[in-house]
């Protein structure tokens, strides 16, 4: 769990507490050291955030504390609305519906005055963009490449040569007029990109492919401008 989470958690549970919470109850519910809680507690009262008590006592949260509503600036708003329709011409249906998603709860927990704006931000952003991949779930993709699967792909390149490989997919490259899964081809023995909507096929291996911390991503890197196949 991220600090930032944790910190947040702490905060609702002495919210809903109807008595004190010990540290160490605090250190079970939130799976870390009383140590850790300790120190939690120190940062949240340094920030203001009005929580009573002492190590050993036991802690409450003051009657009457929330937590202030999301805030944004107008160019915030703005910056969130350009990036949500921006990714909708990335042809990745699960990336839209997630975007789509964030707006919704963006929208709920913005002041009023803020959400009137969010949701008639003046701005349009063309949809034409990446062509839909219909054989390549690129939700699946994207599941791959955080655990680690190898994937089976059947392939058609620009020269409408077919072929089927076992890839290592290790990112997703969205141009405005094309997406790319940049990879390690077993056939190829080397790194390829390959065009989402030329693949025909996908089925996600139980078989792993070692990361080597983080390598294969760095000589992606160092060779993204390869050309798709």
């Amino acid at each position: 769990m991220r600090r930032s989470d944790r910190l947040f958690d702490l905060i609702q549970r002495l919210r809903t507490a109807s008595r004190p919470v010990t540290a160490a109850a605090l250190a079970e519910a939130l799976e870390v050291t009383v140590r850790t809680v300790y120190r939690d507690v120190a940062t949240l009262q340094a920030r203001r955030v009005p929580i009573e008590g002492a190590p050993g006592l036991g802690y409450v949260l003051r009657r009457g504390f929330d937590l202030p509503p999301l805030m944004f600036t107008d160019e915030e708003i703005e910056a969130i609305v350009v990036g949500a329709r921006l990714v909708a011409r990335t042809g990745d249906p699960g990336l839209t519906a997630a975007a789509e998603s964030v707006l919704s709860k963006v929208t709920v927990v913005l002041p009023e005055a803020l959400r009137a704006h969010l949701a008639a931000a003046p701005f349009f952003v063309s949809r034409s963009g990446a062509p839909a991949a219909p054989a390549a779930s690129l939700s699946v993709v994207r599941q791959a490449i955080r655990d680690e699967r190898k994937l089976r792909i059947a392939y058609v390149d620009e020269k409408d040569a077919r072929t089927e490989r076992t890839i290592w997919p290790i990112a997703v490259a969205y141009y405005v007029q094309v997406t790319l899964i940049g990879a390690w081809c077993e056939l190829r023995r080397d790194y390829r990109h390959f065009r989402a909507d030329r693949i025909t096929a996908l089925e996600a291996l139980d078989e792993t492919y070692p990361s080597d911390n983080g390598r294969l991503m760095q000589e992606w890197l160092a060779l993204r401008k390869t050309p798709p196949e």
